[in-house]
């Protein structure tokens, strides 16, 4: 009755974090983690005003004192208030109401209130993502429960008949002098998020510059550049237009609450009125686009491979010479993946194992698109590939041709802007077996975008039911060799988000219906591989300066290639051929 959406989230780690991933529906049954539900919905309101006094601050004493101040305002408003406390003297107070307020008023009236309590933490309505807070009955990090500090039928009551519109404008006439002041020292303030501190990409159509992803997804603008949310909205859908969406994209966005900020700033309209206000803006977008054809930017530099080409076919390297026939390319892989598959449970389940498991992957994935057996790429590719650092890329790649049957051989060092050329190896330990075995349906995946938030067991586990949909989990353990624990919480992750349903036989299986890429859209993944892929392209334009002015023969530089569209991938298809070769261009 509180919350923005019927959504919790739990914290696994004694109450310090409530990370995204574990997002579940709210339910009747008492959480056995500490739980917060959001605040905010996916049309960007919020159902109730959530005040958090923390006791670190200043105190217990203190907290008491704001609290009690507090109320004696709200009483003053003829507000009604429900209120709880925590083991560590931290406390809350709700202010249910009967309309929803958008984010950017129930943000200015928060603001407000702190300008006056010192103890109010003002952070979780500050963001429309991540805002969220434990309520009575959640289970505390340090032991025992949040709890009522009034009778739970006095609490149901207050829910139940929640503040009307009258309450609220009282509220917002007291505190008319302080939201203003937060109003004008938004405005000199700099404003410098995530996205805007990073360097900026031209991105081709289909993708919008990141600080207009971070303004649909957090509903927060620089105020000196925009005057109201309904300059901040339009700006949000010309750059989506200009980008190359569909007002179906965008639509689609709000009403599943991949975009929440610009849900909000339809949010003063009533519902029925949204979707047509939003089409009469989309409309202005694109005849302002229309009359500004010339207003673009210039040459799109965003398909410039930021690291080295694949050396896709080479004719004869230290004596080894094979079929230049793709077909043939192909089939060897596969029996590789064979090879790869029988090998695996020498990895362990730990963070290591799983990671190289990971980089295996991502050089099969490679060798699939370049129709070689070959590869020829820096660690930043596999880096982005697999979501790791690309130094702990090159440990796990030294380690893994160091084994003493290896999976992958170096066969040349890289050197000017050139990767480590590696070729695929069937170990002669597995030689036979893996000739005998069927080749594996599907496709070899590296660790798609929204496993970056998920995990990697999620990964491997998704994989597993993709080739094998209908198993229970004591076949998963058994074919994935993942822990029972890992990958219970792997399918309890994945299940929360839609992504795999369980049938009437205990058996899981994907839901083709959940898109990859939506999530990862939802989970913001797409925005760190643009930020990773933007820090190797300039890494590798300062490496190629460096080799101009201290190499005597200069390095042969490698013509640009294609990013390879991560934020879009799902997978190459079984058929491919040497026309798709931009897996290395793009990591």
């Amino acid at each position: 009755m509180l919350a923005g959406q019927p959504r919790m989230r739990l914290s696994k780690d004694a109450g310090k974090t409530y990370p995204q991933k574990h997002e579940r529906n709210l339910t009747e049954a008492l959480p056995t983690f500490p739980a917060a539900v959001r605040i905010f919905g996916k049309d960007g309101t919020c159902a109730a005003i959530f005040l958090d006094f923390d006791s670190s601050v200043a105190g217990i004493d203190w907290v008491l004192a704001d609290v009690r101040a507090v109320q004696t305002w709200l009483h003053n408003c003829g507000a009604r208030w429900i209120e709880d406390y925590s083991p560590s003297g931290g406390r809350h107070v709700y202010i249910p109401l009967a309309e929803r307020v958008t984010f950017s008023e129930a943000r200015d009236l928060v603001e407000a209130l702190g300008t006056r309590y010192r103890t109010l933490d003002k952070t979780p309505h500050q963001n429309i993502l991540h805002g969220c807070m434990r309520t009575p009955g959640s289970p505390h990090k340090r032991g025992g429960h949040q709890e009522l500090a009034m009778s739970l039928s006095m609490a149901y009551d207050i829910a139940r008949r929640p503040n009307p519109t009258s309450v609220w404008s009282a509220m917002t006439d007291d505190l008319a002098r302080e939201i203003a002041a937060v109003r004008a020292l938004r405005l000199e303030q700099t404003f410098t998020p995530a996205a805007v501190d990073t360097p900026r990409v031209h991105h081709p159509a289909g993708r919008m510059s990141r600080a207009m992803q971070q303004m649909a997804l957090t509903g927060l603008y620089d105020a000196n550049r925009y005057a109201s949310d309904s300059e901040a909205r339009q700006a949000i859908l010309t750059g989506a237009a200009a980008a190359g969406m569909e007002l179906v994209d965008v639509e689609r966005r709000i009403l599943q609450g991949i975009w929440p900020g610009l849900a909000s700033f339809y949010s003063r309209y009533g519902s029925r009125h949204r979707l047509p206000s939003l089409r009469r803006d989309w409309v202005k977008a694109v005849n302002y686009l229309s009359k500004n054809k010339d207003s673009g930017p210039g040459k799109n530099n965003a398909r410039i491979s930021p690291t080295s080409q694949p050396n896709t076919q080479p004719p004869g390297i230290q004596g080894i010479s094979i079929s230049s026939s793709p077909d043939a390319e192909h089939r060897f892989i596969r029996t590789w993946r064979n090879a790869l598959s029988l090998r695996e449970p020498l990895y362990t389940d730990s963070r290591t194992g799983l990671a190289r498991r990971m980089v295996l992957r991502a050089l099969g994935e490679a060798a699939h698109k370049t129709a070689s057996r070959f590869v020829e790429f820096g660690v930043r590719s596999i880096a982005v590939a697999t979501g790791l650092d690309h130094t702990t890329v090159g440990s796990h790649l030294r380690a893994l041709r160091s084994e003493k049957d290896p999976l992958v051989t170096l066969v040349e060092e890289g050197r000017g802007t050139k990767g480590d050329l590696y070729m695929l190896t069937v170990p002669e330990g597995v030689k036979a077996a893996s000739e005998d075995l069927s080749w594996k349906k599907g496709k070899i995946h590296a660790l798609r975008p929204v496993f970056r938030e998920l995990g990697m067991p999620a990964a491997f586990v998704y994989e597993t039911l993709e080739h094998s949909p209908g198993l229970s989990t004591a076949e998963l353990v058994r074919i994935t060799r993942l822990s029972r624990t890992a990958i219970s919480e792997a399918l309890e992750v994945m299940a929360a988000w839609n992504m795999i349903a369980r049938d009437g036989h205990k058996a899981w299986s994907v839901v083709s219906t959940t898109s990859l890429k939506d999530l990862a859209e939802h989970f913001g993944v797409l925005e760190a591989v643009a930020v990773q892929l933007q820090k190797y392209r300039n890494e590798r334009i300062l490496w190629r300066e460096w080799l101009s002015k201290n190499v005597n023969t200069v390095a042969e530089l490698l013509s640009p290639g294609e990013d390879y569209p991560w934020e879009s991938f799902e997978g190459p298809p079984d058929d491919l051929t040497l026309s798709h070769m931009a897996f290395t261009s793009a990591a």
